[in-house]
């Protein structure tokens, strides 16, 4: 593996500093519309991050064979710290704390208070939109026509989550991870906001709560489904695993060779996605004065804080 060329220094940074930074992104990731890329940008984590992910090379599991070895122990070390895997331990021990911590909390606002949660989720990827706009590349075929897809697959998505056809089962939360966590290198897309995408995002906001709860009550004894909330997990963990191997490579690939007609299809597919928070505040709230009127505060909450952030980050830079 290659000397030590990450762009902000490498490991200069304690790792509970790396943690902290960790649980920032964590908690943006858990709300669509804030992006865990862009807190990453703030916190000046961002470069460091895309480097480590693309560095990852499976490769490096031929070291096991001889881990009872010191030369194979060390070889072992050297190559992971090559790749600044120290660094996306601490991080990601951080991003997965705050998940967990804030997946709670946003269950209960997505089931107890739906149509407020949507509405501030609508203003959050509204002002997503807003804040990616001057990404739109329209000057040429392609482009429109990069538009035209992404706005088309998301819209038709949200209704075809919206009709119960992407129903949480294994295979469909694999994928919702591999494609939520490739969110992770893209500041203006939250991994959150893809799950609201494909209409998982109240299943899997519930199912760490789930398995902790299983998990308690099969160890008093008692009964619990504990084997289907661990299945549960450790799909959706090991289709974000294999994301991170694959489409964020992808991903990246993309942006570095396509940028815009990449960026124009990203922004396009933001505006078409707005359809599925559109579909459950309709559903959810009364059609009177008061109603709407704190759904449109909501909304605007949600936007503001999106907006409030792009001051902040100034300009996004890939």
């Amino acid at each position: 593996m290659g000397a030590d060329n990450r762009p902000d220094g490498g490991g200069r940074h304690p790792a509970a500093v790396i943690y902290l930074k960790g649980v920032c992104m964590g908690a943006a990731d858990a709300v669509p519309g804030v992006s865990g890329g862009t807190i990453a940008l703030i916190v000046g984590v961002y470069e460091r991050l895309v480097s480590a992910l693309t560095a990852l090379d499976p490769r490096v599991l031929r070291h096991v064979s001889r881990l009872h070895t010191q030369d194979g122990r060390r070889a072992l070390v050297r190559d992971l710290a090559a790749m600044d895997v120290p660094f996306l331990v601490a991080l990601g021990l951080g991003v997965v704390t705050a998940v967990v911590a804030m997946s709670g909390v946003m269950h209960v606002a997505v089931t107890e208070y739906p149509g407020l949660t949507y509405a501030f989720f609508f203003g959050l990827i509204a002002a997503s939109a807003v804040v990616l706009r001057e990404e739109l590349w329209l000057a040429a075929p392609q482009g429109v026509a990069a538009a035209g897809a992404g706005f088309t697959l998301a819209f038709l998505l949200s209704g075809v989550a919206r009709n119960g056809l992407l129903a949480p089962s294994l295979p469909v939360l694999f994928v919702s991870g591999m494609i939520a966590v490739s969110a992770m290198i893209l500041p203006g897309v939250s991994g959150s906001f893809i799950l609201v995408l494909l209409g998982q995002y109240e299943f899997l906001t519930g199912a760490p709560g789930a398995f902790l709860s299983a998990l308690v009550a099969t160890l008093r004894g008692g009964s619990a489904d504990l084997a289907s909330a661990t299945a549960v997990v450790v799909v959706f963990v090991a289709g974000a695993v294999v994301g991170l191997l694959t489409i964020s490579h992808a991903v990246s690939y993309a942006l570095a060779t396509h940028r815009r007609l990449t960026l124009t299809f990203l922004v396009a597919l933001v505006v078409g996605a707005l359809r599925a928070p559109a579909i459950e505040v309709a559903d959810a709230v009364a059609r009177t004065p008061a109603a709407l009127a704190a759904v449109t505060v909501a909304a605007l909450v949600g936007a503001g804080l999106v907006l409030a952030l792009d001051r902040t980050t100034d300009d996004l830079d890939y």
